[in-house]
């Protein structure tokens, strides 16, 4: 009864994130409600019995979304997202095709035959997924992940020509930032 009751509590709590990202008018609030949605989704994750995938959602997601907010403060142009800003575009058409697709989903699952259980569930739900999702390929999953990071870290690390060196001097204590764009954060 309590899992049923937590169930949809945050199934309830992540909608409402999820409609609060378009509602906030800075990308730094959309950012964490989105965040708080995913953690919902993570939490309906854990209550079905995937411990190691709902942690695993709950690291992601918390580190993406902490990725994006520090990228945020560092490259947008107004501070940290909180600058009000437009985030809808075409609202009309959007709704429309929402509602579109959410009547096909319904109909779908109220009228799709679905398959009985058969046999029991295995022993290890986590390992049985792992298998089925990376079979003999985990290491290899992991050696590319950590590659396509170290490929992240770099594009940005060349990417940007100037830091915060380059702007207040090498002590860092210079009177005003050498910035070549006047206007721009720090001035």
């Amino acid at each position: 009864m309590l899992s049923d009751v937590l169930a949809w509590v945050l199934a309830v709590c992540a909608v409402v994130a999820g409609v609060l990202v378009f509602r906030f008018d800075s990308m730094a609030r959309a950012t964490f409600a989105l965040l708080a949605a995913l953690l919902c989704v993570a939490g309906e994750v854990l209550l079905l019995g995937l411990q190691y995938l709902g942690v695993v959602i709950v690291l992601m997601m918390t580190i993406e979304m902490a990725v994006m907010a520090v990228f945020m403060i560092m490259f947008m142009m107004n501070p940290a997202g909180l600058m009000p800003m437009a985030m809808l575009h075409n609202t009309r058409a959007a709704a429309a095709l929402c509602a579109a697709l959410f009547a096909l989903l319904v109909t779908g699952i109220l009228t799709a035959d679905w398959p009985r259980a058969t046999g029991r569930p295995p022993a290890d739900p986590t390992f049985e997924l792992g298998m089925s999702l990376m079979g003999p390929q985990m290491l290899t999953m992991m050696t590319l992940g950590t590659a396509l990071f170290a490929t992240i870290v770099a594009t940005v690390v060349l990417a940007t020509r100037r830091g915060r060196y380059d702007r207040w001097g090498d002590d860092l204590r210079a009177a005003r930032p050498d910035d070549p764009a006047c206007g721009g954060v720090g001035r």
